[in-house]
């Protein structure tokens, strides 16, 4: 009996081995921050790249720091972020490789429609943040090591404060669940404006600062480096970052307008 076992042991890796190789070339796995799903842009997308390739592509959708952990970690095959530091730490560091900008949008800082802090045409992020620090008013963080929550810790050490106890509360969240938080309990945040304009009618929420050069926010795709993890499907990466960085894949991204609002601006070069 055990070498029988022993026996269907064998031939069930021998033929369930090649199979799963076969089953990756198929599977493409992709981490990406919250504000490409949230907003559509990849539901609108990927379809697209499915139906030309014949692959399937798996969204885990998380913050940057998460995106790029999953890819150190071979979780994934391949990741578009929005944290340029991050990104070329990730690259020089030998854990992806074939960087390429997509696109970009920006940051805005929303809140409240009464505006407590009295920011609403203020096109200073920096000045706005000092204000905020130094009212009595409520900051909810990203508070998750993503791309925006990077941008805001720029911003509070460049302001020199930030808003003290209670009134600054780290979520450790994604940008859709924040944005909900901040409309219930009247609080300002910054976020996107791709995935703001998702939650808009949902939360009520008003931009109150826009329009800084500082919040100016890039998206890069990095295929992960295959001599890092055995597996990769770094075959499947390259036709994702080919095809988001083409001619049509950038179309794509132009026309993505819900609402009639283009939310990413198409950046390959």
């Amino acid at each position: 009996m055990q070498r029988r076992s022993l026996l269907t042991l064998v031939l069930s890796v021998a033929f369930a081995t090649p199979f799963a190789h076969a089953q990756n070339d198929k599977v493409l796995r992709l981490s990406t921050t919250t504000s490409t799903e949230n907003s559509g842009l990849l539901a609108y997308l990927l379809p697209s790249f499915e139906a030309r390739t014949g692959m399937k592509v798996n969204v885990i959708s998380v913050g940057t720091g998460k995106a790029l952990e999953l890819g150190k970690n071979g979780d994934v095959d391949v990741t578009l972020v929005h944290a340029r530091a991050l990104e070329d730490k990730f690259v020089a560091e030998g854990w992806g490789i074939d960087r390429r900008d997509v696109m970009y949008n920006d940051f805005i800082v929303v809140g409240p429609v009464a505006d407590p802090a009295k920011l609403k045409g203020e096109r200073d992020v920096i000045a706005a943040f000092k204000k905020i620090a130094a009212g009595n008013v409520k900051f909810i963080s990203r508070g998750d090591n993503s791309g925006t929550d990077v941008m805001e810790k720029g911003y509070w050490q460049s302001a020199g404060a930030k808003p003290a106890g209670t009134n600054y509360v780290s979520a450790g969240l994604g940008m859709g669940e924040v944005l909900n938080m901040a409309a219930e309990i009247g609080a300002y945040t910054l976020t996107d404006r791709a995935t703001y304009g998702a939650y808009k009618a949902k939360t009520g929420l008003a931009i109150a600062v826009e329009g800084d050069k500082r919040m100016f926010n890039p998206y890069g795709i990095i295929a992960v480096n295959p001599q890092k993890h055995k597996g990769i499907n770094y075959k499947g990466a390259k036709q994702l970052i080919e095809w988001m960085t083409s001619a049509e894949g950038q179309a794509k991204i132009a026309a993505f307008r819900p609402a009639g609002e283009q939310l990413f601006f198409p950046s390959a070069k």
